[in-house]
């Protein structure tokens, strides 16, 4: 389970992020390339772009629900 208080500090702003403990599986780079990047200087993704049309949101959460370590959290649910 993601865990807000362990969001890293790189995320841009918004509901999606990305914690500690990713392992930079690229994962969620692949589903929504749009919206996670990796970060060379930590080596771990982030969430450089947050969605706004409903194919962004879904492609986040499919992203989200992929993610093999649940490192992925949306504020907002």
């Amino acid at each position: 389970m993601p865990n807000i208080e362990d969001r890293s500090p790189e995320n841009i702003p918004g509901r999606y992020y990305v914690d500690s403990s990713c392992i930079d599986c690229d994962l969620c780079r692949e589903l929504a390339p749009a919206h996670f990047m990796r970060n060379a200087d930590i080596g771990l993704s982030i969430v450089h772009r947050q969605p706004i049309t409903p194919e962004e949101i879904s492609q986040c959460e499919d992203a989200l629900t992929g993610c093999p370590t649940e490192s992925i959290g949306n504020d907002a649910q």
